[in-house]
């Protein structure tokens, strides 16, 4: 059974209206096929690619499920990084905003311990959280999951990828033996299998094809020697002079050796990868969905759940060796229709890999020799926009149009100059085009927002 709009669906008219008010009224291919079994209590396998549209698919389901005056903990989803946890907990906040009092909590490592346990003395009504650390709180008994409805298992092949079976086990060791458990999966692998028997009851297999996205990414290959791989970089960089891009690489640390490389030519570059605090991330993550930085270099662990819409460019250090990995990657760009670019660098050793990507998203990639290409340093661009970060959110009543008013009115910065601005709970980010950067610190200096002082600086 498929339903085509939001308003077909047999939910809770709050989460309608809440949906509405985002411009969502549209079902995606993968919530039109999973939302009616999953609201009907089933279990579910979806398997859907990046953008899909996939968070709602369990989001509603949840919010559902969810008995606002039972001050207990009824839905768990579990996601293989921080940022999608953050992403996914802002989805349920949002699609809830009208049903009041639903309590979501975020438990993430490489966060502070200390919040996490005072947020759980009264229990949420759904926790969000990365395995590991939803299983510290599990074995110090801070979290009671015997009232749990739903459980759900997000990006559940990079859970895995990520080692995370163990945790999986004892987590859910603790929820009731009739729940309901919705899996969702870029890629079907033995080991998702092997999940889906343990944890599944009778799943509906609900698959989605991301044909669509297939035409807008121009493919190309070039071939590299090991030595020449750093300079193959700069040269494709400064050749097609992308608005911004990722860069994918295998390992950590690749990711440093590519960045001190790109900055020492005089790129704007910064890495992503597991080893950094979160602060660091989110600064790193901050900049580059601003505008205010050209190359992210990542593994593909750290660039898991990015929720960054426009990148113009993806480029394949080294050859993901899963060829499923590949599509992954390259599916970060040419998102919502829009034209996208993938080139990929390959040794003569990569080839076979390169080989069953092909074979696998059934068409070939273009393979030229690198020696084709020049870098040329007089041809870096650097970014038009820098990345203030502020020391006051939502908690501190704060709103973007609050910021937009200090910096237009009272600093007299042209409203063309502000790019992006994204507040939190406890900090905010804006993006300044780099001409006016210098008035806009000077006012956060000495002048005030909302009656109070609010310390900023350039990332």
């Amino acid at each position: 059974m498929t339903v085509e709009t939001v308003k077909h669906l047999d939910i809770n008219p709050a989460i309608t209206k809440a949906l509405d008010s985002q411009g969502i009224y549209q079902l995606s291919p993968i919530q039109a096929q999973s939302l009616p079994e999953a609201l009907q209590g089933k279990d579910v396998i979806g398997q859907a690619q990046t953008g899909s549209g996939k968070t709602l698919c369990f989001v509603i389901p949840a919010l559902q499920h969810v008995e606002v005056n039972d001050f207990t903990t009824q839905a768990i989803i579990l996601c293989p990084t921080r940022e999608l946890a953050d992403q996914v907990a802002q989805q349920c906040r949002t699609a809830a905003k009208n049903i009041g009092n639903i309590k979501v909590t975020t438990l993430c490592g490489g966060q502070p311990m200390g919040p996490q346990i005072q947020s759980l003395k009264h229990s949420p009504h759904i926790i969000v959280g990365t395995p590991g650390r939803v299983m510290d709180h599990v074995e110090k008994r801070r979290i009671d999951l015997s009232n749990v409805k739903l459980r759900v298992l997000d990006e559940a092949d990079r859970m895995l990828d990520m080692g995370f079976e163990d945790d999986l086990r004892i987590i859910f060791g603790q929820t009731p033996k009739q729940v309901q458990t919705l899996l969702f999966s870029a890629t079907f692998t033995e080991q998702i299998e092997r999940v889906a028997k343990q944890y599944l009851h009778n799943p509906v297999t609900c698959k989605v094809e991301s044909q669509d996205s297939k035409p807008a990414i121009t493919q190309l290959g070039y071939n590299v020697l090991p030595h020449t791989r750093t300079q193959a970089l700069k040269a494709v960089l400064t050749h097609y002079q992308p608005k911004n891009a990722i860069v994918f690489c295998n390992r950590k640390v690749q990711v440093s050796e590519v960045v001190e490389e790109l900055i020492e030519d005089g790129f704007s570059a910064a890495g992503l990868q597991g080893d950094l605090e979160q602060h660091q991330r989110t600064s790193v993550l901050m900049q580059f969905a601003s505008d205010a930085l050209q190359v992210l270099v990542a593994t593909d662990v750290a660039a898991r759940g990015l929720d960054i819409d426009d990148v113009a460019c993806v480029i394949n250090y080294t050859v993901s060796e899963e060829p499923e990995t590949h599509i992954h990657r390259i599916g970060r760009t040419a998102r919502a229709g829009a034209q996208g670019m993938a080139v990929t660098l390959v040794s003569d050793d990569e080839e076979h890999f390169l080989r069953k990507i092909e074979v696998l998203q059934e068409s070939d990639i273009p393979l030229k020799g690198a020696q084709s290409l020049r870098f040329h340093k007089n041809k870096i661009t650097q970014p038009e926009f820098t990345c203030i970060s502020l020391s006051a959110g939502k908690k501190e009543k704060l709103r973007p149009g609050d910021l937009v008013g200090a910096l237009t009115k009272d600093a007299g910065i042209p409203g063309d100059d502000l790019g992006k601005i994204k507040v939190q709970n406890s900090m905010s980010f804006v993006a300044v085009k780099t001409r006016s950067v210098k008035k806009a610190m000077a006012h956060f200096r000495e002048g005030k927002i909302k009656g109070k002082r609010i310390r900023a600086r350039k990332l």
